[in-house]
C-alpha cells in the first residue's frame, strides 16, 4: 500500500521571502545621491521599440557572446502600468568572467551598478536612451540560471491572464502613490506577496510541470 504522493513543485519555484534592504545596498556598485521617487505610469506603446533599441546595442557590442536577450518586466506586458524602465535579461557564458563581456558593454554606454555573486552571479547594468528619455536595466545571468526563465514565465502569464494583469497593475499604482518609494527594492518588497501569488498561478497553469499549491 502506497502513501500519499509528496507535493509536486515546479522546478522554477522559490519560497516567499522579502529582500534584505541592507544586503541589497551592499551589492550596489553605484549609489545615487538623490534616488528618484518610484513612479508607475500608464502603458506606453513606445516601450517595445525602446527595448528593440537596447537589444540592438547589446548584440552589436557582444555579437555571439550574447547567448540570449529577452524583454522582461512590466514594460514587456502590453496594457500593464509600469515604471518607465526597460528591463532586459542578457545571458552570457559566464557572468563572473567580467573581462569577457563587461568592457564592451561599458564602451556601448552601459554602467555596472550591481554585482551579486550569491544570486546566480547576477550583474545589473544601467543604460540610457537620450532620444526616448528612458533608462534600461540589463540583468546579466549565465546559461544555467533559473531567474531569466522565471522572468519569462511571469511575463508570459501576465500577457495571457487579464485578471492577474489588472490586479498587478492596480496594486503597483496604489503602493507607489501611497508610499513615495525612493528605493526600488523597498517598492518590490511591498508587492512581493502578490508577485509570489501570481507565480503560484503561473506554475499551476504550466502544462510542462505539475505544481501543487505552496502557500506563503
Amino acid at each position: 500500500m502506497t502513501g500519499p504522493r509528496p507535493p509536486a513543485t515546479h522546478p522554477l519555484w522559490r519560497p516567499f521571502e522579502l529582500a534584505d534592504l541592507d544586503q541589497v545596498a551592499a551589492v550596489r556598485i553605484v549609489r545615487e545621491p538623490s534616488p528618484p521617487v518610484v513612479v508607475v505610469v500608464d502603458p506606453d506603446p513606445a516601450w517595445p521599440a525602446a527595448y528593440d533599441a537596447v537589444e540592438r546595442r547589446l548584440r552589436e557590442a557582444l555579437g555571439e557572446r550574447a547567448l540570449a536577450v529577452e524583454h522582461v518586466g512590466s514594460t514587456a506586458v502590453p496594457g500593464l502600468p509600469a515604471k518607465p524602465v526597460i528591463d532586459v535579461d542578457l545571458v552570457v557564458a559566464d557572468p563572473a568572467d567580467e573581462p569577457a563581456w563587461l568592457p564592451d558593454l561599458e564602451a556601448a554606454g552601459f554602467v555596472l551598478r550591481v554585482r551579486e555573486p550569491d544570486h546566480e552571479e547576477h550583474r545589473m547594468l544601467r543604460g540610457s536612451d537620450p532620444l526616448r528619455g528612458l533608462v534600461s536595466n540589463v540583468h546579466v545571468f549565465g546559461p544555467e540560471a533559473r531567474e531569466p526563465r522565471r522572468h519569462v514565465l511571469f511575463r508570459d502569464h501576465l500577457r495571457s491572464h487579464e485578471p492577474d494583469r489588472r490586479t498587478y497593475g492596480e496594486h503597483k499604482r496604489r503602493i507607489a502613490d501611497e508610499h513615495g518609494f525612493t528605493d526600488a527594492m523597498d517598492y518590490n518588497n511591498h508587492k512581493a506577496w502578490l508577485v509570489y501569488d501570481i507565480y503560484e498561478r503561473a506554475f499551476a497553469a504550466d502544462p510542462a510541470h505539475p505544481h501543487d499549491p505552496h502557500p506563503r
